[in-house]
């Protein structure tokens, strides 16, 4: 186990060290965007000195670097900092609703594209492995090539084509599921998942074919095994051989192409979100660039990022607990 506890330890390193890369480019990045907040809400007749007094109000005007550890050093304290918007929106109205600071906007949105991504995962997952197994089980026949051609359409086809089919045949021909996916703070849970139906649908659409050609190669890879011949020798039939004997030793490419999809499912969902209107972190990202809201369009990036890599060090890190050789080591 010290082999193994060793080598979490340094995929943990690693994946900070590409955390705090990752937050170097996301600042370096935003900040280098055409434009910025103070000529976005003054527009193009303001003058020189309104744009700068703005800056200075904001701090825009100090240096990078400065700028730079400074958001760092709030992110590190759990402070994202304040909404350029929201703060000005409080200004200029004279009020104060307690949502400038970015954590208060992000909050609400986060929860929102986390419930999309679970009822995706609780759709895709199982149904991607199922087929796998199927199409490795009648491998070169109708239903292996039918189920490959499916998905691998899907998954070639963009996100927003396919959330337009599907409100065209599940919202508009046929209506099933609502096409606006307008959900809200202390909504039925049925209401909710079924206002959420058509962006999971899309997703899934997305996810499956990855998840499940994994599945099969894995699969299919395993079955020339001495100890799967044996087990076939014993009369088992191919399901049980492949269940019980072919899946438990094809885990780790299999949770690994999970881990990723799952990763994919929270950092891109932005098309999906807008193009259903759904209020979450994509949304709020694609409101925030149109609108300028540097701080704003940085957490969503750090968010993104952080949710990538925590992902795939999970994927690494269930491979390796998966890897009996590494469990195990002579």
């Amino acid at each position: 186990m010290g082999n193994v506890l060793t080598i979490i330890l340094q995929r943990l390193a690693l994946g900070l060290l590409t955390l705090l890369i990752v937050s170097i480019v996301i600042f370096v990045a935003v900040n280098l965007l055409p434009g910025d907040f103070a000529e976005s809400i003054l527009g193009q007749g303001a003058t020189p000195q309104a744009v700068a007094a703005i800056r200075t109000d904001l701090g825009l005007d100090e240096p990078l670097v400065s700028r730079y550890f400074q958001w760092l050093g709030g992110v590190m304290q759990g402070d994202l900092g304040t909404s350029f918007a929201q703060a000005n929106f409080s200004s200029f109205t004279g009020t104060d609703s307690g949502a400038t600071t970015v954590a208060a906007q992000i909050a609400p949105r986060f929860g929102n594209t986390m419930f999309l991504a679970m009822i995706t995962a609780a759709i895709a997952v199982p149904l991607s492995i199922i087929l796998g197994i199927l199409a490795a089980l009648y491998r070169n026949t109708v239903f292996d090539r039918a189920t490959n051609i499916f998905t691998l359409t899907s998954i070639s086809s963009p996100e927003f084509f396919l959330a337009y089919v599907l409100i065209l045949f599940l919202a508009v021909l046929n209506p099933i599921f609502p096409s606006l996916s307008n959900i809200f703070a202390g909504m039925p849970f049925g209401e909710r998942v079924e206002r959420s139906m058509l962006p999971a649908l899309t997703l899934t659409l997305v996810v499956t074919a990855h998840m499940m050609r994994m599945t099969r190669a894995a699969i299919i890879n395993l079955l020339a095994s001495p100890y799967i011949e044996m087990a076939r020798l014993k009369g088992l039939s191919p399901m049980r051989v492949i269940v019980k004997h072919a899946l438990p030793n094809a885990l780790a490419p299999i949770i690994n192409v999970i881990a990723l999809n799952l990763a994919y499912l929270i950092t891109g969902v932005v098309v999906v979100e807008v193009v259903f209107v759904y209020p979450g972190i994509g949304q709020l990202f694609v409101d925030a660039v149109k609108n300028r809201d540097i701080p704003v369009v940085q957490a969503c990036c750090l968010i993104f990022a952080t949710a990538f890599i925590l992902l795939n060090l999970t994927a690494d890190i269930l491979s390796i607990l998966s890897n009996p050789r590494l469990r195990h080591p002579k």
